[in-house]
């Protein structure tokens, strides 16, 4: 699988365990940065992450800065990213399954090295259910054609 990684300075050194086991399983990675601990803005390497999966240069996306929440709402500003922040693999399931997520975000200062790989694993292991839910998923197509 097609997966690209992005991070803020807080979520770096999550993103470059997860890239490195991520390669080790056999998976095409691309690391969007940031790499290193000089403070940088999450809407920049989240539009990165949005930018691959909206270009199909990535099948799937994870994200990473301090909370997940900043760089998650980055990621879902594309409108063809449906990116959840996860916490645990229930949750990466259940996005995958319920809402066809195409990306995660993850919390480095709440989750852990371990639990983040479950997360992974739970995410990038999980089809998406189909059925009554993509009824759900086409209406979010449209939601900004039908706001007014």
């Amino acid at each position: 699988m097609r997966i690209a990684l992005a991070a803020d300075h807080a979520g770096y050194v999550l993103k470059d365990e997860l890239a490195a086991w991520l390669r080790e399983a056999g998976h095409d990675v691309t690391d969007l940065g940031t790499n290193g601990s000089e403070s940088v803005d999450y809407p920049a390497f989240g539009a990165k992450l949005a930018n691959a999966i909206a270009s199909g240069r990535a099948d799937r996306g994870i994200a990473v800065c301090g909370s997940g929440i900043g760089i998650s709402i980055a990621v879902n500003r594309n409108t063809a990213c449906r990116c959840a922040r996860v916490d645990d693999p229930l949750s990466a399931r259940l996005a995958r399954e319920h809402n066809d997520a195409n990306a995660i975000a993850l919390g480095s200062r709440l989750i852990g090295t371990d639990m983040a790989k479950a997360c992974v694993d739970a995410f990038l292991g999980t089809e998406f259910a189909g059925g009554r839910h993509q009824r759900r998923i086409d209406q979010l197509s449209t939601l900004l054609e039908e706001s007014d």
